[in-house]
């Protein structure tokens, strides 16, 4: 028998038990299937709005019917259009926030069930089965996100969630940045070949283009020149580092955009500017770990993960870590975290599907049979299982006399 003929029939013989895994982002969603390395489409968390028609954030609702439909209908997208399969008597495993919205993870569970008709659905933390990847137990996990920037130590495969720490800086807050920096520094070509301030064309750069040039011009500059940069900013008979070279960018087919090489360089270092309270993505790590019990420091200190979209830019994990290494040698660190080291995990993935990764080696085991919720399960409560509410953790003395 051809090669090719034993994978098609292996395909089709086990394709109505293959489950579908969704990792839904504020940004962008990962869907495909469990037991795969890499999911069948990564696509903007966007839908067609029913009153308006223009394209709007699924997660960006006014009420919760709203946002049902947003999901009935982007759900409807990547099954019919991305997967091209019958979400009916199928298992899904959704990759949640633990710290995520409850009224989302309801609703999405709603639309599942009710809606799609799914066998099973089994919501599994994003933080646990990022780890689950690298093949250990323990590990301090950064999602660099859209939105916010949160981090999570999981110790033996159990998420230490006094010890998480979240601040807004993600994605967004790079594109702010570098926003400022454009119509501020940035210059244009017109098609008559004249040259202008960027301002004097548009109040403002669309998000598509702020993220294209974020990840295609844009990088996080070493300790060293950022402390240069930042001492000339406040001196200036410091001489800054020498700049990178500019980079002409096309807006469109009359302007091409300059951008200047200090601008690709500053526009990340909003995430290490620390606010009022001295906070910033490298402190959060630190905090992190100071919150957590003494005899787990070590390790999660030893076993760094960074995920997310934001972990793809140039040079970003370097100068973390970098900051990380120099922040523990000053107080009140030096003291708390005495003679630790920080090493830094090489996920088996792109950082932006780490998550989805997970999902999908948990969908091919047995656990997504044993530890789903099944369509009767849930149409008898009505609600899924939630590990915050009490209800669910608890058992009363009749159902102990029954074990």
């Amino acid at each position: 028998m051809p090669f090719y003929e034993s994978i098609s029939g292996i395909g089709l013989k086990n394709e109505k038990n293959i489950t579908i895994v969704l990792d839904f982002g504020a940004a962008y969603t990962k869907a495909g299937f469990a037991g795969e390395y890499g999911p069948r489409v990564i696509t903007k968390s966007e839908v067609k709005c029913r009153e308006t028609g223009k394209m709007v954030p699924v997660f960006n609702y006014k009420g919760e019917d709203e946002l049902r439909h947003h999901l009935v209908d982007f759900i409807h997208k990547l099954y019919f259009r991305s997967l091209l399969v019958n979400p009916k008597d199928r298992r899904v495993v959704v990759v949640e926030d633990l710290l995520g919205s409850s009224l989302v993870r309801d609703t999405i569970a709603s639309v599942l069930f009710r809606h799609y008709e799914v066998l099973s659905v089994s919501f599994v933390p994003s933080y646990l089965v990022a780890v689950m990847t690298l093949g250990c137990r323990t590990a301090l996990v950064l999602d660099l996100g859209h939105n916010e920037a949160r981090v999570v130590p999981v110790f033996e495969e159990v998420p230490i969630l006094n010890a998480w720490q979240a601040l807004p800086l993600g994605a967004h807050s790079v594109h702010s940045s570098l926003s400022e920096l454009l119509l501020d520094r940035a210059m244009t070509i017109c098609e008559g070949g004249q040259e202008q301030r960027l301002s004097a064309v548009m109040d403002e750069l669309p998000d598509k283009i702020l993220e294209d040039v974020t990840v295609r011009t844009c990088f996080a500059s070493t300790v060293e020149r950022s402390n240069r940069l930042q001492n000339n900013k406040y001196d200036r008979s410091i001489e800054p580092p020498p700049p990178p070279p500019s980079i002409q960018y096309p807006l469109s087919g009359s302007h091409i955009m300059t951008i200047p090489g200090t601008v690709r360089e500053m526009a990340a270092e909003v995430l290490f500017e620390q606010d009022l309270d001295n906070l910033c993505i490298p402190t959060m790590i630190l905090n992190a770990i100071i919150s957590c019990p003494v005899d787990t420091r070590r390790a999660l200190a030893e076993n760094l993960l960074f995920i997310g979209g934001l972990a793809e830019l140039k040079g970003l994990k370097h100068r973390i870590l970098a900051e990380v290494r120099a922040l523990v040698t000053t107080p009140p660190y030096s003291t708390l975290l005495p003679s630790i080291t920080f090493k830094l995990h090489t996920p088996p993935a792109k950082d932006n599907y780490v998550s989805w990764l997970g999902g999908a080696i948990l969908g091919a085991t047995e656990a997504v049979v044993v530890r789903s919720v099944s369509r009767e399960q849930y149409l008898s409560r009505s609600c899924m299982p939630d590990w915050c509410n009490l209800f669910y953790n608890t058992r009363d003395e009749r159902d102990q006399k029954t074990l």
